[in-house]
């Protein structure tokens, strides 16, 4: 019987026609022949197919829409440049966590400053390597609280201590992994890039910062693409070709542009964009960290309903 080789097909077909989808497109989905979806067509017109079995296979398909897919929900993180970064970085984060609720959290980089250990001049005014740790370790333990689990693309500031040890003939044997540094546990990882698949079949590639043109990288690489790292760029760049539609994101940066860490870009006629990124149901999402004339947070109209909710 046919119900016997395929028992919870239809409901698949059914699905996969309402989305516009050919039947050639349909048999491929379903990975059968598509001589084989047409003999079961015309058997279930002639009422091969049982009632009961149909009931079961909406029952199934129900079943698995209700599963999330991983990348359903990405919040991109980029830029924090802790502890110099924005006073109302956390709190803004906690919103987005509520508004939002992720499936997945990636930071692009730069979680620490780390200016002490920069290989530029220091500011003899801002903290010694071991009191700007001290001062940024707090912030990694409520982000920990708030984020259990992330990946992390490793950075130029965030892979100073590495640098500066290997300048100076240090080999990574004799030093702390960052996940020792910052004291939190294996369920935050570092990549040097990530490549993930979206919900529609896209691919997005994220790296803290490996070109300015973030089109160009895209177009490069022939999928998606997202990156931190350039504080002044705050976009996203779509394109398309024969098979699809893409787009790259600039996601901006998270720092308090008045801190003394950032003095270096004062020479700068564009200042940093602040706020940052998600993808939601396969699109780019750019959300700006809005401000009063003080530098702080403007709250949305929905904070109160959104985190009233937040448990």
């Amino acid at each position: 019987m046919i119900k016997n080789l395929y028992p919870y097909w239809y409901e698949t077909y059914h699905s996969l026609e309402q989305q516009g989808l050919s039947q050639r497109k349909i048999a491929k989905e379903m990975q059968v022949h598509r001589t084989t979806l047409q003999h079961w067509l015309k058997e279930k017109n002639k009422g091969v197919i049982a009632k009961d079995a149909l009931q079961e296979v909406h029952k199934q398909y129900q079943k698995s829409e209700s599963k999330e897919h991983e990348n359903q929900r990405i919040l991109l993180i980029s830029d924090m440049h802790l502890p110099y970064g924005h006073q109302d970085t956390l709190p803004f984060l906690a919103y987005l966590k509520a508004k939002y609720k992720p499936t997945r959290v990636i930071c692009l980089g730069d979680e620490l400053d780390k200016h002490s250990l920069s290989f530029h001049s220091h500011d003899p005014d801002l903290a010694s390597p071991s009191d700007e740790l001290a001062r940024a370790l707090p912030m990694i333990k409520q982000l920990k609280k708030m984020f259990t689990k992330m990946d992390i693309l490793e950075s130029n500031h965030g892979s100073l201590a590495y640098r500066r040890a290997k300048a100076n003939g240090i080999p990574r044997g004799y030093l702390k992994s960052y996940n020792d540094v910052l004291g939190v546990d294996s369920d935050w990882v570092w990549h040097y890039e990530m490549t993930v698949t979206l919900p529609n079949g896209n691919k997005v590639y994220l790296h803290h910062g490996k070109a300015a043109d973030i089109k160009k990288l895209s177009t490069s690489l022939g999928m998606c693409a997202v990156s931190g790292h350039y504080h002044q760029t705050f976009k996203v760049d779509y394109w398309a070709n024969s098979l699809g539609l893409y787009w790259g994101m600039n996601v901006g940066c998270l720092i308090d542009d008045k801190s003394l860490a950032f003095a270096y870009n004062n020479c700068n006629l564009h200042r940093p964009l602040i706020g940052t990124g998600l993808i939601i149901d396969s699109q780019p999402v750019l959300v700006p960290l809005l401000m009063d004339e003080n530098g702080s947070w403007i709250k949305p109209s929905d904070y109160d309903t959104v985190m009233g909710g937040d448990t």
